[in-house]
């Protein structure tokens, strides 16, 4: 154990001095900010400038309250977000209106136009047309506010009273509580409980992918500078294989540690806001059980490895199954107690990422717990003595890479 220390030691402080290491403590943090940050100020920014949006009210009948309601909508320095201007022409038909429209809007003099009409059913349609997809933010307002308009106009054709239109169209929030064991309640903040997750997922990811990365690296450049037969002439394979997977696993600790301190230095009580620490303890536990067994899978595997070209092809696949907690994270936090969410639950590649999303979202029997636990212990244990057989025999491998049968009789030696 003493020299597996000692190589963990040495693994630590060589890595932790490299340029690549040093630059990941600032670009990581910075590429996350952008990817998770960015994406979100974009879609809330919109044009400064009022638009030119025509209207073909087709049934002559919406197009005075709806530009009424549209006019109404206005930028936060009080200038209005829309122009409206009424398109129908009782002197032309539908469909040459339409071109005349179609051409304005494709040579700029309108932003758009809203297509209004009766289909065979009598049913009313409507139409967002433009140069692009569209703006979705406008189609939303346009949307409301033609819905809007209409259940007005429908009610007063009803005669009913406009104070009880008011009572019948005011939306009422809905709040959501979560009950708890013994009677408790307690407020249950959907995006705060899905971003506190969410960010432990991809701490998870980024520290398995950088370390595996780091680690696969390593051996392939002391395979091929024959440092690695030094190495072992020193101690036993297992005794480098821990002290890498040691001193690796503490480095990676270390970054993220060091993200976390920069994320509460630069933003506060503004991270701290959106962040849920009621689990805090049981997803440090999944998350450090579930680092070190991708970590010792990364051991083993990368042993065989003999080129910078396979290393970098094996992290690719072994990405693919650290990506997939990150496809279902939004429906299994939705509906935890789906089957297929249970399932991956007990499954060790999947089960460190699908229970940092359930123990946040919905109450977690202690059973599950301890016995996701538990396998995550013993997937460990076995993965490290497999490993430990293939990384015995992989590290002093050149040339050709070892065939999967050839890998089957290491993990099946003594």
């Amino acid at each position: 154990m003493k020299k597996s220390l000692t190589i963990a030691k040495w693994e630590f402080l060589e890595k932790a001095r490299t340029k690549a290491f040093i630059l990941s403590l600032i670009i990581t943090p910075i590429i996350i900010f952008v990817f998770s940050y960015l994406p979100g100020k974009l879609a809330q920014q919109e044009d400064k400038s009022t638009k030119a949006i025509g209207v073909l009210d087709s049934t002559q009948i919406f197009y005075d309250e709806l530009s009424t309601n549209l006019s109404e909508s206005k930028f936060p320095d009080g200038q209005p977000r829309y122009v409206m201007m009424n398109l129908f022409n009782s002197d032309k038909g539908i469909s040459e209106i339409k071109q005349d429209a179609n051409a304005k809007v494709l040579k700029g003099d309108l932003d758009s136009y809203i297509y209004i009409y009766e289909d065979k059913n009598e049913d009313i349609k409507l139409e967002y047309r433009s140069k692009t997809i569209g703006n979705f933010r406008d189609m939303d307002r346009f949307k409301e506010a033609f819905n809007r308009v209409r259940r007005e106009i429908e009610f007063k054709k009803a005669n009913i009273d406009q104070s009880i239109v008011d009572l019948i169209s005011k939306d009422i929030d809905i709040k959501s509580i979560k009950v708890e064991e013994k009677g408790k309640e307690s407020k249950s903040d959907f995006f705060e409980k899905f971003i506190s997750s969410y960010i432990f997922i991809i701490l998870l990811m980024i520290s398995i992918l950088g370390t595996g990365g780091m680690l696969i690296r390593s051996l392939v450049e002391e395979k091929s500078n024959r440092l690695m037969e030094i190495l072992i002439s020193s101690c036993k394979p297992n005794d480098l294989l821990m002290g890498k997977v040691i001193g690796l696993s503490c480095l990676s600790i270390f970054q993220v540690i060091i993200w976390l301190l920069l994320a509460i230095a630069l933003l506060g009580q503004v991270a701290l806001a959106y962040v849920s620490l009621e689990n805090i303890l049981v997803m440090l536990v999944y998350f450090i059980l579930g680092f070190v067994f991708y970590t010792s899978i990364f051991v083993g595997l990368g042993s065989v490895v003999t080129t910078e070209q396979e290393a970098q092809q094996l992290t690719s696949y072994l990405s693919l199954i650290i990506l997939l907690p990150i496809v279902v994270a939004m429906p299994a936090m939705q509906n935890p107690d789906l089957l297929i969410v249970k399932i991956f639950s007990f499954i060790p590649l999947t089960t460190p990422a699908i229970m940092l999303l359930r123990i946040n979202s919905v109450p977690v029997p202690l059973w599950e717990i301890l016995i996701t636990i538990s396998i995550l212990i013993v997937s460990i244990y076995l993965t490290v003595i497999f490993s430990a057989k293939i990384f015995r025999i992989g590290i002093l491998s050149y040339g050709k890479r070892p065939s999967f049968k050839e890998v089957l009789s290491w993990i099946r030696s003594s």
